[in-house]
């Protein structure tokens, strides 16, 4: 139960609504516990007939009084009961909201590393399926353990004064149960961790799957995976087996046991009635209705068991991510808004993941609202520079400096809504085009968005689809084209109107006619905009009020395309190569 006081805060929160739901289930069982003891007063008006001790009309006048009692009080207890529903299971949806949106909340805070770690299926598995296993505990496991323990402290104690041997006898078969109860507990908290581990692995596996069928069915996998998802399958068939076979124990468990305790009733009651020690064969049938309704509460016990371990077992894996501490934090409360000026005094920076040194001692300046564009060979370092800028990583070494303060002591969100990043591998969102293009500024009007993406030279592409502009794209934008996707970036970031831009390589996947027309347009709505472009292509970067060439981690040249130009090096070289394959 270690793990289940995470829980306790949100107990706390809905107190009252507990507390109102347990008043009804204790209200609910003192009705339900009538029936028995009139229907034993009704036995005893027939006896008392059948003896000629009791009136013929005397008699009828009092089992319709006894029936009308027990319809009313069974009456009255279902609806106690539906209350009692109506309030502790609306808090366990209410508890079930506050923590998947606490889980959520955690997940954004995590930094970049946290998602190498581990794989989205897992995190989508333990904010949906292991959720659900907690919620049960808060909600059906408190009404039935409630609704059980009332019935055992008004029903155990009055089965004693009644009839003294029956009850002893009655609840003799209990202490086994428990005991069973409690050795088959151990085993399912075992394998219901280990179901919920599966099922984090084979949410990870349908999840690639199905975003990367695309690569599937071009390498003609589909048998492969196929045989790998039946294997995982059959896995999953295996331990959700094992942990069926034991919770298949329970209920005959309690059937059994109480069925023990029907002919105990029956057998010991009948021998005391024989011999005079107990006044009516009423008492007999009362007991056999107490045993009955003690059937629920005792099976329920197993139930419950498996319901905590089981919740038990989920919220660990909750608080495994929970404790997780993000390894950016954000130290400044105030807001800082940023102008766009950018500094990076002797940088280096190693991957923990990877143990790679993507920067090693590398200074430079941008002004605010220059165009710098950063050029080198694959793994050079160049998206490096723009994540530790929009600091989704700290430098291991140095200092990045925003408008002369270390990027540490500016506010996070101040810090990335002052930047409009679009990244490599653009990333659109399952929603419609319009919606992805106002995404960072959902207040932006239609006709904003119309102008970016006249910007971003993407208008004409997206009025030629049926529904234009409320086109919905699918996972991960995969109706557009490659160049299609990375125009709707660059809309998205101009809308954003930030003061710093950073473009990594996103002009990859477009032809240099309309490279040109967007750097065009980008060079408009950037001035006095602080801009970084990354890129391969010169063409990208000619324009630029300062070139960076960086290689393995260092820079290696600075200066205008001119001056680069004009001296040997990378920068010269890469020039005449790309300006040979454009002639030829």
């Amino acid at each position: 139960m270690k793990e289940l006081k995470h829980l306790n805060k949100y107990f706390k929160k809905y107190w009252l609504k507990l507390l109102v739901g347990v008043l009804i289930t204790i209200i609910a069982r003192i009705f339900s516990l009538v029936m028995p003891s009139y229907v034993k007063k009704s036995i005893e008006v027939i006896e008392g007939f059948a003896a000629d001790t009791i009136q013929e009309t005397e008699a009828r006048e009092l089992l319709l009084q006894y029936i009308l009692i027990i319809l009313a009080t069974a009456l009255l207890s279902g609806l106690f009961t539906f209350l009692m529903r109506q309030t502790i299971i609306n808090v366990s949806r209410y508890i079930e909201y506050d923590l998947k949106n606490e889980v959520f909340d955690h997940y954004q805070r995590l930094s970049l590393n946290f998602y190498k770690k581990n794989r989205t299926g897992d995190l989508m598995n333990r904010i949906s399926e292991d959720v659900n296993q907690v919620r049960m505990y808060a909600g059906p496991a408190i009404m039935y353990g409630m609704n059980a323990l009332t019935l055992f402290a008004c029903l155990i104690p009055l089965m004693f004064i009644k009839a003294p041997t029956i009850a002893l006898y009655t609840i003799a078969p209990f202490p086994i149960l428990s005991f069973l109860i409690y050795k088959i507990s151990k085993i399912i908290h075992r394998r219901s961790t280990k179901v919920q581990e599966f099922l984090s692995k084979f949410s990870t596996f349908t999840q690639e799957s199905f975003s990367g069928v695309a690569v599937i069915k071009a390498y003609g996998l589909e048998p492969k995976i196929h045989d790998e998802a039946t294997d995982l399958a059959i896995e999953g068939k295996t331990k959700s087996i094992n942990l069926a076979k034991v919770d298949a124990w329970f209920f005959p468990l309690m059937i059994l046991m109480i069925g023990i305790s029907n002919i105990f009733v029956i057998y010991i009651g009948g021998l005391q009635y024989m011999n005079g020690e107990i006044e009516s064969i009423g008492i007999i049938a009362e007991f056999i209705l107490y045993v009955n309704m003690l059937t629920w509460p005792v099976a329920i016990v197993g139930w419950l068991t498996s319901i905590v371990q089981r919740a038990e077992a989920s919220q660990a894996r909750i608080n495994m991510f929970l404790k997780e501490e993000p390894e950016i934090q954000n130290q400044v409360v105030e807001k800082t808004p940023i102008q766009g000026k950018i500094r990076f005094d002797n940088v280096s920076f190693t991957y923990e993941d990877t143990e790679i040194t993507a920067l090693q001692n590398l200074s430079f300046t941008i002004n605010k609202g220059e165009t710098v564009a950063i050029l080198g060979k694959t793994g050079s370092g160049k998206s490096t520079v723009l994540e530790l800028i929009t600091r989704l990583y700290d430098v291991s070494s140095g200092a990045v400096l925003i408008d002369d303060v270390p990027i540490r002591e500016l506010n996070l969100t101040s810090l990335r809504e002052g930047i409009g990043t679009v990244p490599q591998d653009a990333f659109l969102f399952s929603d419609t085009i319009r919606n992805n293009i106002k995404f960072g500024k959902n207040e932006a009007t239609d006709e904003d968005v119309v102008s970016k993406a006249k910007d971003a030279v993407v208008h004409e592409n997206i009025i030629g689809f049926s529904k234009s502009y409320d086109t919905v794209l699918g996972e991960r934008g995969i109706t557009l084209s490659g160049g299609q996707k990375q125009r709707v970036s660059i809309a998205r970031a101009l809308l954003k109107d930030p003061n710093i831009y950073l473009f990594d390589d996103c002009l990859s996947a477009v032809d240099t006619e309309t490279e040109e027309e967007i750097l065009n347009n980008l060079k408009k709505a950037s001035q006095n905009k602080t801009t970084l472009i990354v890129s391969h292509r010169v063409s990208s970067a000619k324009n630029a009020d300062q070139i960076l060439v960086l290689e393995d981690g260092k820079l290696i040249q600075q200066g205008t395309h001119d001056e680069l130009n004009a001296i040997d090096g990378y920068y010269q070289e890469l020039y005449r190569n790309q300006l040979s394959e454009k002639e030829n």
